[in-house]
């Protein structure tokens, strides 16, 4: 089944044009930097480390994940995990999915398997563009860590297939949620909605101190904890913490749209 889903999605113009998009963003950020004659924004509100990657194009790819990370990723994780289940009822092929001897429990482990691998395919590919775009401009050399130290260009790079991952795992509830809401309803649109939403809301709360005795257990609290991938030595508390609460949403939720589904009465 993930064999037949690699095929539909590499037949699809939207794959190419989703993969265009994301190129964009990383080749739009090194240009304008390029191209600039004053200097690029540092204050809090700017992107973290937008301003280094005058002088290191490593920072490039992680500029990109910092803009990347916040809306499109969970929007990304939204609409192709809200269309897997519910896109199919709606277009009336799920009934016929089933009558192939696949287990309805397998039938939503690889669809929820292949939303990850296109949401882990698409970061990669932000930071394959971000790091080629980034070296032909600004070249590559050691860089400052958190901390005040440096780390040489492998070292480096291990440190950004590592913020990569974490970024995936991050959204991995966020698809999970889209999942359970996609074997819920027959609506794509309504299925892709909801955990865009959810992300949303989670990340306003984060930022509303009134309800700051919940902040510990929203979704996208520790989103942000890849930084700390950048200190030296590596702080893993916060890493650690963030992975724990995406596994317990992504168990919980996945868990959810599997039971449901198991005992659902398919009709579209």
């Amino acid at each position: 089944m993930f064999r037949v889903e690699l095929i539909r999605a590499l037949s699809r113009w939207r794959t190419y044009l989703f993969a265009a998009g994301l190129a964009g963003l990383p080749i739009l950020i090194v240009l304008s930097l390029a191209l600039s004659s004053s200097s690029p924004p540092n204050g809090p509100d700017a992107p973290p480390f937008l301003a280094l990657i005058l002088s290191n194009g490593l920072f490039a790819p992680l500029t990109a994940l910092a803009v990347f990370q916040p809306f499109f990723l969970p929007l990304g994780a939204g609409l192709l995990s809200g269309d897997s289940i519910a896109g199919e009822a709606s277009a009336g092929t799920l009934r016929y999915l089933l009558v192939r001897p696949v287990s309805r429990t397998r039938l939503v482990a690889s669809k929820y398997a292949f939303v990850m691998t296109q949401v882990a395919a698409g970061v990669a590919w932000v930071v394959i563009v971000g790091l080629v775009a980034g070296g032909l401009a600004f070249g590559f050399g050691p860089i400052p860590t958190l901390s005040g130290t440096t780390l040489g260009a492998a070292e480096t790079l291990l440190r950004i297939l590592a913020t990569a991952t974490y970024l995936v795992a991050g959204v991995a509830g966020i698809a999970a949620i889209g999942m359970l809401i996609s074997v819920l309803t027959d609506s794509a649109p309504g299925a892709a909605i909801a955990p865009v939403a959810v992300a949303i809301a989670s990340q306003i709360l984060d930022h509303v101190d009134s309800v700051r005795v919940i902040h510990p257990y929203l979704i996208s609290h520790q989103w942000l904890a890849y930084l700390d991938l950048f200190r030296s030595p590596v702080e893993w508390g916060n890493v650690v913490r963030g992975l724990v609460t995406f596994a317990i949403y992504t168990a919980l939720f996945l868990g959810a749209a599997l039971a449901v589904f198991r005992r659902k009465d398919v009709t579209a």
